[in-house]
């Protein structure tokens, strides 16, 4: 792959200038609750609505599944982030990364403002589950080129520890300047990750902002840390877990949400 250049012609040049902005990031579970109990993507939709988020980050997000298809009354037509997005959010992106007989699933990206360049770049370990990273570029009214990476990582260390390694690779080849947020599901109830990552110059909100990670799953008793917001060239404030109802019976993890400024 060749470096990705900070040169793009913006879209955005009459707009006011943008100085913060809301992130959230949020593992679908597909479309499901908890324990694949009900399909309750209608009702994430609308909770999702109610933050206003400028960004969304979004893991196991289905783009298509036909047996969900054939046997769920109110399975949506479009695929999942396409759904989501709705209204709110014109513009998104989308990186398949497992694909099965029936579907596929992967991250997804929905966002206020243009999505200039995006690219799925595949993580998998041989042999084992898929992952991916989902990188966009996006055009923020007065801010240089922001890169949004949406990450999915291994639920084993090891190949955690090669993904963390790959993902060090992407922003070293990245705009030193250029701000940056790294955000979703990275299976580290280990803590690790973030030495690791502060070696990228990497900084995540919940550590700066309380000394550790938020916990957020299982969604309804959120034990582990599971879920990041990463930032570099760029601060953060007013972190959230999102883990009462009606967030803790719409997916298996607790969103995040956190607001970052320029």
């Amino acid at each position: 792959m060749t470096p990705l250049s900070s040169t793009h012609e913006h879209l955005t040049n009459q707009a006011p200038t943008v100085h913060s902005l809301k992130v959230l990031t949020v593992n679908t579970h597909k479309g499901f609750s908890w324990l694949n109990r009900r399909f309750i993507l209608p009702e994430l939709r609308d909770a999702v609505r109610t933050l206003s988020a400028d960004v969304v980050f979004l893991q196991e997000v289905l783009g298509n599944n036909d047996r969900h298809g054939q046997n769920i009354d109110n399975w949506p037509d479009a695929p999942h982030y396409e759904y989501l997005a709705d209204t709110i959010w014109p513009q998104f992106a989308y990186g398949r990364n497992a694909v099965y007989p029936e579907g596929h699933h992967g991250n997804a990206l929905l966002s206020k403002f243009p999505i200039l360049h995006y690219e799925n770049l595949d993580v998998s370990i041989s042999g084992t589950e898929e992952r991916g990273f989902l990188h966009a570029i996006l055009d923020v009214p007065g801010q240089a080129d922001l890169h949004a990476i949406c990450v999915h990582l291994g639920l084993r260390e090891r190949h955690r520890r090669s993904q963390l390694r790959l993902l060090c690779r992407l922003l070293d080849r990245l705009p030193p300047d250029d701000p940056v947020i790294v955000a979703g599901d990275f299976n580290d109830w280990l803590k690790r990750a973030g030495r690791r990552l502060d070696r990228c110059g990497l900084k995540e909100a919940f550590v700066t902002a309380n000394g550790s990670p938020a916990k957020s799953f299982p969604a309804q008793w959120p034990v582990l840390c599971l879920d990041r917001i990463y930032v570099r060239n760029l601060t953060t404030h007013g972190p959230e877990t999102l883990y009462r109802r009606p967030w803790s019976h719409l997916s298996d993890h607790a969103p995040l949400s956190v607001e970052v400024r320029f």
